[in-house]
């Protein structure tokens, strides 16, 4: 990849090609592209990163992945007796990555994926980041862009929710050592922080409230899961004109325990709050 001038180059490329799709009929605009989603497939590049402990969105390198889509062609790709049809190739070179992948597992290229991860039969798209460490347990999804911290479990059916458009809006994010039980539903930029669980069946969106019923009085939160938060489904009443319902909310019920050895804290955590994940 190139340095720290080469990867401005890119960016100014990329971002004028975004304001003139024209641009895309230049040799050198079109290599910019590809560099940059090269980039992202070796983790040398990433769409978002934490910067003096805030989250940077690189717009730039959204943009590039929608332009890629806007540059390849529809091939068709033969993997032993399966043959799928797409703009996209899989990933290669796993073992050279240090990384399981699982039979019915896919990643597409430019996703990253850690030494030390797993995939089974789950999906990660284009853009995303998964870290060192972490599962992505059966039939769970991590969107476009999507970043997934280290020792992360994602179990069965979870759906990080992918984001590309707007360029520069954040994507979801799940920092470090977090597990999201069972179907949870992360999407729209929702941040889940360091240490957090999610019991089955949390659904997050921007509209969301996350409701912090542990003190004297509740604490909303939306977008965003607080650093070693227990949550689990939960719903509040709402008027409308025909009547009272209830509708979803997320309850964090506790907060992880100090612990050096961080699978016992989680244990703890699902024991004492009756996660079910």
């Amino acid at each position: 990849m190139a340095d720290g001038e080469g990867v401005k180059e890119l960016e100014r490329r990329i971002a004028a090609a975004w304001e003139d799709r024209e641009r895309l009929r230049e040799p050198v605009v079109r290599a910019a592209v590809l560099q940059a989603v090269h980039g992202l497939d070796k983790g040398e590049l990433r769409v978002a990163e934490k910067v003096d402990g805030e989250w940077k969105v690189n717009a730039w390198l959204m943009q590039a992945v929608n332009l890629y889509f806007g540059i390849t062609a529809m091939e068709t790709y033969d993997y032993g007796p399966f043959q799928v049809r797409d703009k996209i190739p899989l990933k290669k070179d796993l073992e050279r990555a240090g990384v399981r992948v699982v039979p019915g597992g896919i990643v597409r290229y430019g996703a990253w994926v850690s030494p030390g991860a797993v995939v089974m039969p789950g999906f990660v798209n284009i853009g995303a980041r998964v870290g060192a460490g972490s599962m992505v347990d059966t039939w769970a999804t991590v969107g476009s862009c999507a970043q997934v911290g280290d020792n992360v479990h994602l179990a069965g059916g979870v759906g990080i929710g992918g984001v590309l458009e707007p360029p520069g809006a954040r994507p979801n994010i799940i920092e470090d050592d977090c597990f999201i039980g069972s179907r949870c539903i992360i999407v729209e930029g929702t941040l889940v922080e360091q240490g957090a669980v999610l019991g089955a069946n949390v659904v997050i969106t921007g509209s969301t409230p996350v409701i912090d019923v542990t003190g004297p009085k509740e604490v909303v939160h939306r977008n965003r899961v607080p650093a070693g938060s227990v949550v689990i489904p939960g719903t509040r009443p709402k008027q409308y004109p025909a009547g009272t319902y209830h509708i979803p909310c997320a309850l964090v019920v506790g907060k992880r325990s100090a612990a050096t050895d961080k699978k016992v804290s989680l244990n703890d955590a699902l024991r004492q709050f009756e996660v079910a994940v």
